[in-house]
């Protein structure tokens, strides 16, 4: 990462001592101390501005609810130790879910990101009425298990592609359309009385990293999702930006010139890359692979086959960066999805050797934090957010609903 980004403030850690300010006020401090945790009074006065008296309030007031925390003394400074604050795990809890076309995962999440449950279902085109059924009975075993506290559910995420019943890809059922006319969100709404959060898979997988991996680092990157189908989800400032159709991460539209010499075949990225597109490539080799941790147990030639194809993606990858770094100038750009971390890591290597590394105008590159349920922890993170009032709180995500109807986009 840059060296400079950890000397520059988010804006949301920035208060005024107004009389009628008081939950701004709270919710600033609740973000320094979830962003800066562990961290202590004199510490948060620095970073918001507030008075020491006005923190103290503040402060008083988040652990009489049980927001916060007194985790230890701080040692080894003049003077009386301080006391360190973090936020009570046990504060509140959320559930993730994340469908896609090749798995179903459902985590329960407490308020600092520790998982504390997972159920996965590593199957292909999971239909709707199935999908109700498997989620129905992960929440109802988190809630007999005592996982998590009900009384403490801040509300339930759901991250899934757009589109998820449209798109044409290798195997899929004619049933599959039916997503295309389920209506998710209602039916979700219809399990529980909690709020229910959406978002685009790809979006949520950043909105993950930005609360609970690099976005400690970086206020503002790309985050690349290699799944069944690719994805993308741009954070700007510390903020989820998807766009004025939802579609500003969307790499999988990137017009990507395939072919060497002669006369170039211009196709788009998700035509190309992807695991499913992966599999294909190996199959057509005669290596049968379904699912990505199958690509770890693979023999000799199957590895010499998964480099040959990682290599060739990493120039359309490499083309895809500087696209991104000429548009968005983002600090970094993330690659992560459902791709096992150590091809993650051998292709971020292939795509290094096309970039210019004296090229300072480049974001950085790095491997994605959070690794297979990223898209989950992400669903996990809206309600979280929106419990804990955190500056990645999105209001639309109460209502959106995954986007149907492509042809719009040619329209």
């Amino acid at each position: 990462m840059n060296e400079t980004l950890g000397a520059r403030h988010s804006p949301d850690l920035t208060g005024a001592n107004v009389e009628d300010a008081g939950e701004h006020n709270r919710a600033v401090v609740l973000r320094c101390i979830h962003r800066q945790a562990p961290i202590s009074r004199a510490e948060i006065a620095r970073q918001t501005g507030f008075t020491k008296p006005a923190i103290a309030r503040i402060v008083d007031r988040l652990l009489d609810e049980g927001l916060i925390m007194e985790a230890r003394r701080r040692h080894g400074l003049r003077g009386q130790p301080a006391i360190e604050l973090e936020i009570n795990p046990d504060a509140y809890y959320a559930i993730g879910i994340n469908i896609d076309r090749d798995h179903l995962t459902i985590l329960a999440v407490d308020a600092v990101g520790n998982v504390r449950a997972r159920v996965h279902h590593e199957k292909r085109f999971i239909l709707p009425a199935e999908f109700m059924q498997l989620t129905s009975d992960a929440i109802s075993h988190f809630q007999r298990s005592r996982l998590i506290d009900d009384a403490r559910l801040a509300g339930i995420g759901l991250a899934m592609p757009d589109w998820l019943g449209e798109i044409s890809l290798l195997g899929k059922p004619d049933a599959y359309q039916e997503w295309t006319d389920f209506d998710v969100r209602a039916a979700l709404e219809s399990l529980t009385p909690h709020p229910v959060f959406t978002e685009n898979e790809a979006n949520a997988a950043a909105l993950a990293e930005l609360n609970y991996g690099l976005g400690a680092e970086s206020s503002s990157f790309f985050y690349i999702a290699v799944n069944a189908c690719p994805g993308g989800g741009l954070v700007l400032d510390g903020n989820g930006h998807r766009g004025a159709m939802g579609l500003s991460g969307e790499i999988g539209w990137l017009p990507i010139a395939d072919g060497d010499g002669g006369a170039q075949k211009v196709q788009l990225l998700g035509e190309i890359f992807s695991l499913f597109f992966l599999y294909d490539f190996l199959a057509k080799h005669g290596v049968e692979v379904h699912f990505p941790q199958d690509l770890l147990t693979l023999d000799a030639r199957g590895k010499r086959l998964v480099s040959q194809w990682l290599k060739e993606m990493s120039a359309h990858l490499a083309i895809a960066v500087k696209h991104i770094a000429m548009i968005v100038d983002p600090d970094a750009v993330l690659v992560g999805g459902r791709l096992p971390i150590r091809i993650v890591d051998e292709l971020l290597r292939y795509v290094h050797e096309h970039l210019d590394a004296e090229d300072t105008n480049l974001p950085s590159l790095h491997r994605a934090s959070i690794g297979e349920d990223a898209s989950a922890m992400g669903a996990a993170a809206m309600p979280m957010a929106a419990a804990l009032m955190l500056a990645s709180a999105d209001v639309a995500q109460r209502t959106r609903s995954p986007l149907k109807n492509m042809d719009r986009l040619n329209s």
